[in-house]
């Protein structure tokens, strides 16, 4: 890789800053929706939330890998269940990896690490 090329940690930091942004800017269009609606009276029905569920579709493994460098992926075991995406340790994780994974897995996806001895894991919701 050159000199002037970004590397994959930059690109990825860089989409994350992204999704933020979307996710900023979706929150102030809902409020701005909804104060037009109340403005109007109500005229215009809201989207209803049936519509909306519709169209969400659910994360698969792939789309939680991606989110992993691939020094950490490797050491992960990834299985999916109807409504989550189980993540389990292929090997000692050591604290300092078990603390990266934690934090991607709490910050980025909004999953949570269940604490269950041997069947100890992360979870991460399927819906989005």
């Amino acid at each position: 890789m050159s000199a002037g090329e970004p590397n994959v940690d930059d690109l990825l930091k860089r989409i994350d800053e992204l999704i933020e942004i979307f996710k900023i800017l979706s929150d102030d269009l809902k409020e701005i929706s909804n104060s037009l609606r109340s403005l109007t009276g109500a005229r215009i029905a809201p989207i209803s939330p049936e519509v909306v569920t519709t169209t969400k579709r659910l994360r698969v493994i792939d789309d939680i890998q991606r989110v992993f460098p691939q020094d950490l992926a490797g050491m992960l075991f990834f299985e999916e269940t109807e409504e989550y995406v189980l993540i389990r340790p292929r090997q000692y994780l050591g604290s300092d990896n078990f603390a990266r994974i934690a934090s991607i897995v709490r910050d980025q996806l909004g999953g949570e690490y269940i604490s269950a001895g041997k069947e100890s894991h992360f979870r991460v919701t399927r819906k989005t």
